[in-house]
């Protein structure tokens, strides 16, 4: 795909205004469906109330001028029939599941950003010459189930719904009784498998403070950072609170202590979008009089920066057995996730950005701290994605929100992206 961006079509301000009503109601529409008592929103992948948000999308879209269809691991879609001339499918949209009481916009804001674009693309200038669609995407969070991106991991060949990991959830149902359950993997609808796609864009709130910090309109994700995860476990002895000199301690908590203020320590001399947390730390016996004899806790360290991320890890594994060996302790340290970055398409965040220039809109270009459906997208066909503002940063949270009209703005962007790559690219 390529092309020299001109600024042919322009979303009025009227226009813009009703997308920022439209989305707003849409947004609270949608977050009816797994509606919790703390105010927040549950739908985990192929529950009742995911198949219902689901089945209530089908008909938002249809009710849009959209074709819908399912593929079989259930991801969604609202087609927009072009008219032939360009080859290839345009995408976008986001996932439709969310985090235990999480927040309203998550992944909705793409999917129904995306449905209101193409309804006003389409009654204003009917066919596209490439067809593009959105999509309401099966999974990402891996709340329910321990793995991510089971939507469009299927749609890019990563995973197989008719060979479905043989993961569990919380009840201990399998993935495969789960997805069948609700209706899909049985070989009723098409394959997930997708040879077709031209490009692909993914709207979606930032979930981070930059962008209301710096009070930007949007921001151009130039990439997503890559991440390693590590458990960690310490054995020491379990012993006396109050008998065992401090100097015969092997108090696997403390050696614990010792090695996160490092991790912390060392996380701060780096650049960033460098980040280091340290998450469920378990002590045993986890009582307050007793050295604790045994503890595991998880690391995750993230960067733009696949040479970092690897040179970063050593020094840490290194500082960690260095620890434990001064300390007595046996120390296991096991990488059970690691991702590299990616990057997104360069040809197509320029065009995003003349359009920011175009529209008057402030924007920056930025590393998205969080993945995304985007990363595994961009192992078939070209990719990018646009960040709106979040309110003090907080996501998956039932605080979670972003201003309708930072919204409108990405979805004006997203409307005038599509047309441009839709209508207009190559012509």
């Amino acid at each position: 795909m390529a092309g020299e961006y001109t600024n042919e079509l322009q979303v009025s301000e009227e226009d813009r205004l009703q997308f920022a009503e439209e989305i707003e109601q849409a947004v609270e529409w949608l977050a009816s469906y797994g509606k919790d008592d703390q105010g927040g929103v549950t739908r985990l992948l192929y529950s009742d109330a995911w198949v219902a948000a689901q089945q209530a999308l089908a008909g938002r879209m249809g009710a849009a001028g959209l074709q819908t269809y399912y593929d079989d691991c259930g991801n969604l879609f609202g087609r927009l029939e072009g008219d032939g001339s360009q080859r290839g499918t345009l995408l976008t949209g986001s996932h439709l599941d969310t985090v235990v009481c999480g927040g309203k916009y998550d992944g909705a804001y793409g999917i129904l950003a995306g449905v209101i674009a193409l309804q006003y693309l389409r009654k204003r200038f009917g066919p596209p010459a490439r067809t593009i669609e959105v999509v309401s995407l099966c999974e990402e969070e891996g709340s329910r189930f321990p793995l991510t991106y089971w939507g469009s991991g299927n749609i890019t060949g990563r995973f197989d719904k008719n060979n479905v990991p043989s993961v569990r959830d919380n009840d201990d149902i399998p993935l495969s009784d789960a997805m069948h359950l609700a209706g899909f993997g049985m070989n009723r609808y098409r394959s997930p498998l997708r040879k077709d796609l031209a490009g692909f864009i993914e709207l979606h709130i930032e979930q981070g403070i930059i962008l209301e910090r710096e009070q930007k309109s949007v921001g151009i994700v130039e990439g997503i950072v890559g991440q390693k995860r590590f458990a960690v476990r310490l054995k020491g002895a379990t012993n006396h609170a109050g008998t065992t000199p401090m100097r015969l301690r092997r108090d696997a908590l403390a050696g614990a202590c010792e090695m996160i203020s490092w991790l912390e320590t060392a996380a701060f001399q780096e650049a960033e979008p460098f980040v280091a947390t340290t998450g469920q730390l378990t002590a045993v016996p986890n009582m307050s009089n007793v050295i604790s004899g045994e503890v595991h806790f998880k690391v995750d360290i993230r960067d733009s920066d696949a040479h970092v991320l690897g040179r970063f890890s050593e020094r840490m594994k290194l500082a960690f057995f260095e620890i434990a060996a001064r300390r007595g302790l046996i120390a296991d340290i096991d990488e059970w996730v690691s991702s590299q970055p990616v990057r997104m398409d360069r040809e197509m965040n320029g065009t995003l950005a003349s359009i920011c220039a175009a529209r008057g809109l402030s924007c920056r270009t930025m590393f998205s701290g969080a993945g995304h459906d985007a990363q595994m997208l961009s192992s078939i066909c070209p990719t990018t994605m646009l960040f709106v503002p979040s309110k003090d940063g907080i996501s998956h949270s039932p605080l979670e929100y972003s201003d309708p009209l930072h919204l409108a703005n990405g979805a004006a962007a997203l409307a005038e992206w599509l047309y441009f790559y839709g209508y207009k690219e190559g012509n």
